[in-house]
């Protein structure tokens, strides 16, 4: 059975943060629950270091969910690395199975949000 809540979700999910890739192996290896939410109400794909795209690799193969929506702006994690400019950690989600075509809270997509608008490398990716 996996491990969810209080102290375990808080330590995923600041090992998501950090991109501490052992951390959060030995956590997951440990039957952590990778859709568990911290204090925040936030799973750690939802805070992961979005320059890792190993970080999303792992907790996606662990069972994370790329499309649950951040509780309090409804951005997804397509939107965050979108808006970040980190094009790989955008293509594990997709090749993962993140929708690209779900709004954010307020109404807008992935492309929207896109670092160097929709020419630059994320926009053609995502067009």
């Amino acid at each position: 059975a996996r491990r969810a809540g209080g102290a375990v979700a808080e330590e995923l999910a600041n090992a998501a943060a950090r991109g501490d890739l052992q951390r959060l192996r030995e956590l997951l290896d440990g039957a952590a629950d990778p859709s568990t939410v911290n204090s925040y109400g936030r799973t750690p794909i939802q805070v992961m270091m979005l320059g890792s795209p190993r970080v999303a690799e792992l907790l996606l193969r662990s069972g994370a969910d790329p499309n649950r929506p951040d509780p309090r702006t409804g951005c997804l994690p397509a939107h965050d690395a979108a808006r970040a400019g980190f094009l790989e950690t955008l293509a594990v989600l997709h090749r993962a199975g993140a929708r690209l075509d779900l709004p954010d809270g307020r109404g807008r997509l992935p492309l929207d949000v896109a670092a160097g608008g929709p020419h630059g490398a994320v926009g053609r990716y995502l067009r």
